[in-house]
């Protein structure tokens, strides 16, 4: 018997409830790169609200494919990202909705250009209202503790 395993698809609530940022780069070698951070908002409450995010967050790895630690090799991901017009969507896997990336154009023209921008995945949530400042501070800590994953999303 032949039992295949797929990754589960992403729930519509935990795709309306993810934050996402966009930015222009540098990548560890020197390249110009473009950069994808997608988190959890804090909607959730309790003493669980932590396991629960951390949770939905490795499902949503495990639904495109894997992402890493940052000490691993960053993992290709399926094609995942689509250009359209001045938008850019990133597709999941099963899942019947898109995320919508928010974009400027000097980005979405590197994205274009290169066809891949480095998506970084970060366990613990983050409001979407966050400045530069605060964004900044919470890459930083999340590298720190190891609470960020890493993958190359590609153009479709």
């Amino acid at each position: 018997m032949t039992v295949i395993l797929t990754p589960p698809s992403p729930e519509l609530r935990l795709l309306v409830s993810l934050a996402s940022w966009t930015w222009p780069g540098t990548s560890p070698d020197g390249r110009e790169a473009a950069h994808i951070l997608i988190t959890h908002t804090p909607a959730f409450t309790g003493p669980d609200a932590v396991e629960a995010v951390e949770a939905r967050m490795r499902r949503l790895s495990d639904s495109l494919g894997g992402l890493t630690g940052p000490r691993e090799p960053v993992p290709d991901l399926d094609r995942c990202l689509q250009i359209v017009g001045d938008q850019v969507l990133m597709h999941f896997p099963g899942a019947a909705r898109t995320l919508r990336l928010p974009t400027r154009r000097p980005w979405t023209e590197l994205v274009a250009r290169t066809g891949e921008a480095v998506l970084l995945l970060g366990l613990d949530p983050l409001p979407q209202t966050a400045d530069a400042a605060r964004l900044d501070t919470y890459l930083d800590d999340a590298l720190a503790a190891d609470r960020l994953l890493f993958g190359r999303a590609r153009t479709r």
